[in-house]
């Protein structure tokens, strides 16, 4: 979220004890034992999701609450936490499963750990760029079926990538990534963003602006998703836009499940309108339509776009400068401002 406004910008308190911090979900041993270390801490040892009222018992009971993606924190959720709670440092940067003016309004700082996941995300965003026009998914199934019967001039023909248009809807810190990427692998680079990136950085990833979606949508061969979730761009692709995309087109969405509409791509990818897409998120995790997962080209991945060993290190040690900053009477460098005066 862009820094505008924020009531929470006051000077902090120094916390003069040891401060009590509930962590969500298993963060691994390297982040777990410096918290450890610095904190009291309380960890969920089972590692599944909390409920709505072990969230809210945990809030009622801790200095700093550390949620990840996992945890949807509403305001009646905020409203009752204890009054010890005065940060929530989230691991991961996305903050829309927390209420952040909720929490501004009670003097609950939010944190997140933007940037830690960068390429690690941009590089599993690459694999469907690649692995759907090429249909790397169904050639596996064939292999493993055993009904495989050998090299054939027509068998298991794909789309190469070289000239072809890579259409980016969000063209932040990922999108970026994704583009420095594709370059080299031939693929022309446009995009679409709420606002123009300045003529030098488009130069410097070759990337084209689109003033519209719609128009990103009709001249995109492969159309990659690197927005945030809100109210505003949930289901922004939805059937009207699909049907502007070319015949055999694919998508790839490694952001949030809700940026689609799921029953539209499904319909899309039967029809043949999409030849493809590569899947890491969806609307109603962990379940997976099962009308995707038998689609013979539909990539489905379990939300690992962040899933390497040192992303998820480094998210934590950011975690935990958060906490010590804020500890220590001091603004978290990783601040999320709510936008509220």
């Amino acid at each position: 979220m862009e820094p505008t406004s924020d009531s929470n910008l006051a000077p902090q308190k120094r916390l003069t004890r040891t401060p009590r911090v509930t962590v969500t979900r298993r963060l691994g041993p390297a982040v777990e034992e410096r918290m450890g270390e610095l904190f009291e801490v309380r960890t969920n040892a089972s590692d599944m999701p909390l409920t709505r009222e072990q969230l809210v018992e945990a809030m009622q009971d801790c200095d700093v609450l550390v949620p990840t993606v996992t945890d949807r924190i509403d305001a009646e959720m905020i409203a009752q936490a204890g009054e010890n709670l005065g940060l929530i440092a989230n691991f991961g940067a996305g903050t829309e499963h927390i209420d952040l003016e909720a929490a501004a309004k009670r003097k609950i700082i939010v944190t997140n750990t933007p940037g830690v996941f960068t390429d690690d995300t941009a590089d599993l965003t690459m694999a469907g760029i690649i692995g759907v026009p090429r249909r790397i998914r169904e050639g596996v199934q064939l292999i493993r079926s055993g009904e495989w019967t050998g090299w054939a001039p027509t068998a298991m023909l794909g789309r190469k990538l070289g000239g072809k248009t890579l259409g980016i809807v969000g063209m932040g810190r990922i999108g970026q990534a994704v583009a420095h990427r594709a370059r080299a692998f031939g693929l022309e680079i446009a995009y679409h963003n709420r606002k123009r990136l300045p003529v030098a950085v488009e130069r410097m990833f070759g990337a084209r602006w689109v003033e519209t979606l719609d128009e990103l949508m009709a001249e995109a061969d492969i159309l990659t998703l690197h927005c945030p979730a809100s109210p505003e761009s949930r289901h922004m692709i939805d059937a009207r836009r699909l049907s502007l995309m070319k015949e055999g087109a694919s998508l790839i969405n490694t952001a949030r499940g809700d940026l689609v509409d799921q029953e539209a791509l499904i319909a899309a990818l039967e029809s043949g309108q999409l030849a493809g897409a590569g899947l890491d998120v969806y609307p109603d995790e962990p379940n997976v339509d099962e009308r995707l997962i038998r689609h013979p080209n539909v990539m489905t991945l379990p939300h690992i776009g962040s899933a390497t060993r040192e992303g998820r290190e480094d998210s934590g040690m950011k975690v935990i400068a958060n906490i010590r900053m804020w500890a220590d009477g001091h603004r978290p460098p990783d601040q999320v401002l709510s936008g509220l005066a």
